[in-house]
């Protein structure tokens, strides 16, 4: 593994022991319907609620995971056993539906595409609303794989009053270099005709009024992903702007093997940020 600019380092090595620890997949997992008055449909979600939740009345932080290209809100239930997380760490994980390529976007010329909106907004508030939940931004992590990753860092750097803690797997966190690719021109027009879209909506030209210790940042991509050169840019974007992260290259490809993995770090990083006493 391959770990750069990473104040928060020790902690990796503080609380490795953490990650060989088994325990009972005693969660609940439920498929839930938010309803989203932005698009006027119900759109699914898988929630994971810890076995310590009916055990207490206490509040617990939330990590919302997003699902790649080509995926649905299943799709981490297949890559990783989000159950056993969610357990060990004592948060409740969310993976609301992103559609097959939404890429996170409001696209205001198609209603049906609000996905933005869904999970910054509509998926937090009925998350709040039907469980005990930290209300903060100190009590929210957003997390995803490929356009997962794009979208978690996108969102939470324009909804900085929502999430405390974001990171990425194998993000695009550059859509300019792929114009052909994914269906993004399908949203947002062709990078020719409206090349200022493709300004807007790409993760690592959202940083410009990021200050450091805004958001807990981790960042990590595969040696072998397609995705490598924008996350290694994204992440000497972050050291010009003189922003704190965790930025981890290890041996890996594009794959859910590489996820699995990569979920049990920043589940980690997670649970740091939010155990860590508020800045007073």
């Amino acid at each position: 593994m391959i770990c750069l600019h990473s104040p928060r380092s020790s902690v990796f090595a503080v609380f490795a022991t953490l990650l060989l620890w088994a325990t009972g997949n005693a969660a609940t997992v439920e498929t839930r319907q938010i309803p989203s008055a932005s698009m006027h449909k119900e759109v699914p979600a898988v929630v994971v609620v810890p076995d310590s939740y009916a055990k207490s009345t206490e509040a617990l932080p939330v990590v919302y995971l997003l699902h790649g290209h080509g995926g649905d809100y299943t799709s981490w239930s297949r890559i990783a056993p989000l159950g056993e997380l969610a357990d060990r760490f004592n948060v409740i994980v969310v993976c609301p539906d992103g559609a097959i390529d939404s890429w996170y976007f409001d696209i205001p010329t198609d209603p049906n595409y609000r996905y933005e909106t869904l999970v910054s907004k509509e998926a937090v508030q009925f998350v709040d609303q039907n469980y005990r939940t930290v209300q903060t931004p100190k009590g929210r992590a957003i997390t995803g794989f490929s356009m997962g990753g794009h979208g978690a860092l996108f969102l939470a750097l324009r909804h900085k009053d929502v999430f405390g803690a974001a990171g990425s797997m194998s993000g695009g966190l550059d859509i300019r270099p792929f114009p052909k690719n994914w269906g993004i021109s399908r949203h947002i027009g062709t990078i020719e005709e409206h090349p200022e879209q493709w300004e807007t909506h790409t993760v690592i030209n959202n940083l410009a009024d990021l200050k450091n210790g805004e958001l807990a940042l981790i960042v990590d991509c595969g040696l072998n992903d397609f995705f490598l050169q924008v996350n290694r840019n994204f992440h000497v974007a972050l050291i010009n702007q003189g922003i704190d992260h965790d930025y981890i290259e290890r041996p890996g490809a594009h794959n859910g093997e590489y996820w699995n993995n990569s979920i049990q770090y920043q589940m980690l990083f997670f649970h740091q940020f939010f155990i860590k006493p508020a800045a007073k």
